[in-house]
């Protein structure tokens, strides 16, 4: 059985989540802005539908970045390393990095289940837990994300 199928499918659902949540954040300050320049008005929800928006994106581009080995690394030592060592170092980097991110995605969903029962509004009718929801699915998504590149680095 391939999974690789399932995997373009997630991949395309992601970056088009990605991109529909830059471009709703486009549209919707240029919106606001064009709302207060003409006519001294504007959505009193946008700010912090805005707000949300960019830690969506965020979270969804650090996802993507994670998935094409795209993220932030500092490498000091791997130009020196002997292949054999740096495969070591590649596992262990990855792995404390999916330590990381699976220690946030943690207290992440412990986060949420506070804002759940806080029953907080985030704008307009929407709860604040289902806005931060990605918080704890991106770190997660980068957890496993790691585990892969790590194991698969480390076998190559």
């Amino acid at each position: 059985m391939s999974f690789k199928p399932v995997l373009r499918f997630l991949h395309h659902a992601e970056d088009s989540l990605l991109v529909s949540a830059l471009v709703s954040m486009l549209v919707m300050a240029l919106v606001q802005i064009f709302l207060r320049n003409f006519f001294d008005a504007g959505l009193l929800w946008a700010e912090s539908f805005l707000r949300i928006l960019v830690l969506w994106v965020a979270m969804l581009g650090a996802m993507v970045a994670t998935r094409e080995s795209n993220h932030i690394a500092i490498d000091l030592v791997s130009r020196f390393l002997p292949p054999r060592l740096l495969k070591i170092s590649t596992l262990v980097t990855y792995l404390f990095s999916a330590a990381i991110c699976g220690t946030v995605a943690y207290f992440a969903i412990e986060f949420i289940q506070y804002e759940y029962e806080d029953e907080t509004i985030a704008f307009a009718s929407v709860p604040t837990w289902i806005c931060q929801s990605i918080i704890p699915i991106g770190f997660a998504v980068m957890a496993v994300r790691f585990v892969v590149h790590g194991v698969l680095g480390a076998l190559r």
